[in-house]
């Protein structure tokens, strides 16, 4: 290399080094570790093969062979999320200034979070039974539950988001919010890991949902293509973060393609909501809301009980 190019690539990483210093929270340089992004997408994909043996890799189960292969499985996640747990805790509690080693509870707290982890997966599996089932019924193009399992995107996304919201409720930073990103980038539905969702979720197409972190979504709900659940004023949520903002969805709602929600705002149990509307306000029980006409007046109708 000739003497001028050597210093021109002496500049360009002293350029590098000077950046590195003067935005210090966009890198991770320093003693304290962190699982890396592709990690924790391998430990989640793990997860789902637990959840849906057979049909997530191209793998054969038999009635030999699957006590052998799940007790495995089960055994490598068990230490790989440890693991993780322990260096996202312990990376936070060095942003507060504070040392995990000098607590005696920490390696105890986070062995309980795998462990309940781990014991929540049947559970998981009943809950993630009953999204199945909410599609084949909601979807006519829907053939069979395990072709469910295997090609559709918003099945994909709930399963993560589920696993996701469970470390999220145990204060595990970092973790819950790569496994939803990834699956976001996966499936272009975007779910906040904080969201409340309850039983028996359909979401049909998907592509271009978004999920904020306060919605609450409950029993026997269907989500069509397009639709957001979002915040109306980012600059008040800023100034207050446990601020619920997002939507409440009560059970058995449908919500057509691109209709978009804004606020902490209700709607009630029973109610459809159009495509396309645009919605601010909390609507009662059974009401119908739908863009009547061409320029696009609203129009809130409440079914006769």
């Amino acid at each position: 290399m000739s003497k001028d190019k050597g210093k021109r690539l002496q500049k360009t990483i002293d350029a590098l080094m000077a950046s590195y210093r003067k935005h210090p929270e966009i890198e991770h340089i320093g003693v304290v570790a962190l699982p890396t992004k592709k990690s924790i997408v391998k430990l989640v994909e793990d997860i789902q093969v637990l959840l849906f043996p057979g049909l997530i890799r191209q793998e054969s189960f038999d009635n030999l062979n699957l006590p052998h292969i799940v007790g495995q499985q089960t055994v490598s996640i068990f230490y790989r999320l440890k693991e993780f747990i322990e260096l996202v805790l312990c990376w936070k509690a060095s942003q507060e200034g504070e040392n995990c080693e000098e607590k005696p509870e920490f390696g105890e707290q986070v062995e309980n979070i795998a462990f309940e982890f781990l014991e929540y997966i049947p559970e998981l599996r009943e809950v993630l039974s009953e999204d199945v089932d909410a599609i084949l019924q909601g979807d006519p193009a829907s053939v069979s539950k395990r072709e469910i399992v295997l090609a559709y995107p918003g099945l994909q996304a709930v399963s993560v988001f589920r696993i996701a919201h469970f470390l999220h409720e145990r204060s595990v930073p970092l973790i819950p919010r790569i496994m939803t990103e990834h699956i976001h980038s996966q499936t272009g539905i975007d779910i906040h890991p904080g969201v409340s969702i309850g039983k028996g979720l359909m979401i049909d197409h998907g592509t271009g949902i978004v999920i904020g972190e306060t919605a609450v979504i409950k029993d026997q709900i269907r989500l069509y293509q397009g639709v957001t659940l979002g915040a109306l004023s980012p600059q008040h949520s800023l100034a207050n973060p446990n601020l619920k903002r997002h939507p409440t969805i009560e059970n058995n709602v449908i919500v057509y393609s691109g209709a978009t929600i804004l606020g902490d705002v209700v709607i009630g149990e029973g109610s459809i909501i159009g495509g396309n509307v645009w919605l601010t306000h909390s609507i009662q029980p059974n009401s119908r809301v739908f863009l009547k006409d061409i320029d696009s007046a609203l129009e809130v109708r409440v079914k006769a009980n």
